[in-house]
């Protein structure tokens, strides 16, 4: 067996009991801070501090009935679940945890990246996976054959269409920013401090990171509340909208091909608060101490910043969803239509002239 190929598939396995067990705590943290939130208790029950009903509710759907409606398309009904997860773990096996690092494998000298593919074009990749996984949300409400799960899947369309195009475009001043599209190198262009022109300023900026976050601020927002709306959360899960829809695209699925669409929501959660964390907020970049800590501990510290960072993301998706009541449908295409696109694509046109002059001076220079 070959070097790589013994990489790949430990990365393959690594990825895939990282975000199973992930995914077991974020359900329990959204469930005990949402609680918190509205003077609840939350799960108490099973386990300590009821970690393990996430466990307990993943048993009940594995063991429930599966139930293929009549007027079903089988072929679409059982394809949408598949095509909601495997998306998913592609995403975050493009997202750099951590630098480069040597070890010695059967004998020889092998530099692993820390990121499942290091592909040089990975915002296209992660583009082009994150607009497929929403089809899975259009296939499973028309082949449900019902007119509920229609509707929702008629509206992840139409909301895939608004907030992927401004995505998209809050993307693109990143990428000319950076100077690069390749994860890796989004997250190196963010080391360092910043620094200004003006030399009295230089000692107030000079604490600052140089996360993209501060100078693309407003890139950063539209993206935010772009991927809000890419993950169906609230106030954009008009897509299921049980007060009138019932349950939306997934009404007629049960057991564990539901499990399947739950699972892929919040693995596309930590995903999108993880891209997030590695375009604006340096990625794994932080103080490893590697003069204070053990040198094994230190090894892991830029995970740990990562994590943190994404976590920190992930808490405010918890907060707007305990706080915002679900937007109209009206609503929901003004934003995107008549706000984000209108205001990215100013943005971008700013960007590009402020970096043009930095490049290249001023035209009459």
């Amino acid at each position: 067996m070959s070097i790589d190929l013994i990489i790949g598939l430990t990365k393959a396995f690594l990825v895939l009991g990282l975000l199973l067990t992930n995914t077991i705590l974020l359900i329990w943290l959204e469930r005990k801070l949402v609680a918190g939130m509205q003077s609840r208790v939350g799960p108490d029950r099973a386990g300590p501090f009821g970690i393990l009903q996430t466990v307990a509710d993943a048993v009940k759907l594995l063991l429930k009935e599966q139930i293929l409606p009549l007027k079903a398309d089988r072929a679409m009904y059982l394809l949408a679940p598949i095509l909601a997860l495997v998306p998913s773990f592609l995403i975050f096996m493009i997202i750099p945890l951590g630098p480069s690092f040597d070890i010695v494998l059967q004998g020889e000298n092998v530099t692993v990246d820390l990121v499942g593919a290091n592909i040089n074009v990975g915002v296209l990749f992660f583009l082009a996976i994150s607009s497929l996984a929403v089809y899975s949300v259009v296939l499973a409400g028309w082949s449900s054959g019902s007119k509920y799960p229609l509707l929702g899947g008629v509206r992840a369309s139409a909301q895939m269409i608004s907030y992927e195009a401004a995505m998209g475009l809050a993307l693109v001043p990143v990428i000319l920013y950076s100077g690069s599209m390749s994860m890796q190198d989004i997250v190196q262009s963010q080391s360092g401090f910043l620094s200004s022109p003006i030399p009295m300023l230089n000692s107030i900026v000079s604490f600052i990171p140089k996360w993209n976050i501060f100078p693309q601020f407003v890139a950063f927002a539209i993206f935010f509340i772009a991927s809000v709306a890419e993950v169906n959360r609230a106030p954009f899960d008009l897509v299921e909208a049980e007060q009138e829809l019932v349950g939306g695209f997934h009404t007629e699925y049960s057991g564990f091909r539901f499990a399947m669409f739950f699972l892929a929501e919040y693995i596309n959660m930590f995903n999108m608060c993880a891209i997030t964390a590695t375009f604006f907020l340096g990625g794994w970049l932080g103080p490893t101490f590697s003069n204070i800590l053990p040198p094994i501990i230190s090894a892991f510290m830029p995970a740990v910043w990562l994590g943190v960072k994404t976590f920190s993301l992930l808490f405010i998706y918890v907060w707007i969803r305990a706080t915002l009541p679900r937007l109209r449908y009206d609503q929901l295409m003004e934003l995107g239509w008549k706000r984000l696109i209108p205001i990215s694509l100013v943005w971008l046109i700013l960007s590009s002239i402020v970096l043009g002059v930095r490049e290249f001076g001023l035209p009459w220079s």
